[in-house]
């Protein structure tokens, strides 16, 4: 399985991605404000549950890509960082412009539910990030490919939901307080791009193809 060293920057990255105000946080936020605290945890367990659909297709997608060929699992790792950087940058250039929440209407949890689901595991974007990001730490030497991949995709999902839950139950504050406070959003977000942008240029570099 993955060594320490690998892991502990894989939950470092993750954990300030998962942190770092954006549309995710912000919507669910908005739900909550709309139709109260279940419908927001409601939305959260389906983004959560649609996130998980990302990770099963990227297990096996990228399992039957090393088993197809050693040297595209490698370029597919050079790329995805690459792509981190692209990310990072684009966060960055994001983070000037003061974020604002969504009008979002109420609508009962079940809806809450399946619209986050279906939002989520539809997101051609979510996918794009997972198959950039989680690649990065995976060790075709170190055991099933799919099961590692599993692993640190359900560690990302938690995460993310994790910091969704304690939003809904704080979304009265964050509207009051830190949509009040643009610069410290612009700031954590430019901190995340920051963290994007390094791990994609160490990893291009030390992981390039040979």
């Amino acid at each position: 399985m993955i060594d320490g060293v690998s892991f502990a920057v894989f939950l470092a990255a993750a954990l300030v991605i998962a942190l770092t105000p954006g549309p995710g946080i912000l919507y669910v936020a908005a739900r909550t404000l709309a139709g109260g605290r279940p419908e927001g945890l409601a939305s959260v367990v389906g983004t959560g549950l649609g996130g998980f659909v990302h990770v099963t297709a990227g297990a096996l997608g990228v399992s039957a890509l090393v088993l197809a060929s050693a040297e595209a699992f490698t370029a597919l790792k050079f790329l995805g960082a690459l792509y981190l950087i692209y990310l990072g940058i684009k966060t960055w250039r994001a983070a000037r412009t003061a974020p604002a929440l969504e009008t979002v209407a109420a609508t009962g949890g079940r809806r809450a539910f399946r619209e986050g689901v279906f939002v989520e595991a539809l997101n051609p974007k979510t996918a794009a990030f997972f198959l950039a990001f989680i690649p990065q730490f995976v060790d075709p030497h170190q055991g099933s490919v799919a099961l590692q991949f599993a692993m640190l995709g359900l560690i990302s999902v938690t995460l993310n939901t994790a910091v969704d839950a304690v939003v809904v139950y704080g979304a009265a504050s964050l509207r009051t307080r830190l949509l009040q406070r643009p610069t410290l959003i612009r700031r954590l977000r430019q901190s995340a791009a920051g963290v994007m942008c390094l791990l994609g240029v160490s990893l291009a570099l030390t992981r390039r193809p040979s």
